[in-house]
C-alpha cells in the first residue's frame, strides 16, 4: 500500500513538473519575442532619428551643407574649412565594429583622394 502511495505521488508530481517545464518554455518563448520586438523598436527608432538629426540647431555645421549616406555611416558634412564624417546614435546606441573602423581611420587621417575619369 505504501508503494502504491509513493508510486502516486511520483507520477503527480512528474506530471506538475511536466507541466511546469512546458509553462517555462512557453514564458521564455514568449519573453525572447518580446525581447527581439524590443531590439526591432529601437533599431527603427534609431534610423527614423537618424533622418531628422541634421536639422537640429545644436549642431556644429549647417544642416544645408550635410548629405545623408544611410550605411555605414549617416552622412557627412561639407563645411568650408573642414569635412565632418557623421554618426547619429540615440539613447545608449553604440558603434558597429565597422563604424569604429571608420572612425579610427579618419582620426589617423588615413582619408584619400581618387578624382576617376572615364574616357570617353
Amino acid at each position: 500500500m505504501l508503494l502504491i502511495a509513493l508510486l502516486l505521488i511520483i507520477f503527480l508530481l512528474s506530471i506538475l513538473l511536466l507541466i511546469f517545464f512546458r509553462k517555462s518554455s512557453r514564458l521564455e518563448r514568449a519573453l525572447q519575442e518580446l525581447s527581439f520586438s524590443k531590439s526591432s523598436q529601437a533599431v527603427k527608432y534609431g534610423k527614423m532619428t537618424e533622418q531628422f538629426v541634421p536639422f537640429v540647431e545644436e549642431l556644429p555645421f549647417a544642416s544645408s551643407n550635410f548629405r545623408f549616406i544611410g550605411s555605414p555611416i549617416d552622412g557627412i558634412a561639407f563645411e568650408p574649412d573642414s569635412i565632418i564624417f557623421c554618426e547619429f546614435k540615440a539613447a545608449n546606441g553604440k558603434l558597429s565594429p565597422l563604424q569604429q573602423n571608420i572612425k579610427k581611420l579618419v582620426e589617423n587621417k588615413c582619408i584619400q583622394w581618387l578624382e576617376f575619369r572615364i574616357r570617353e
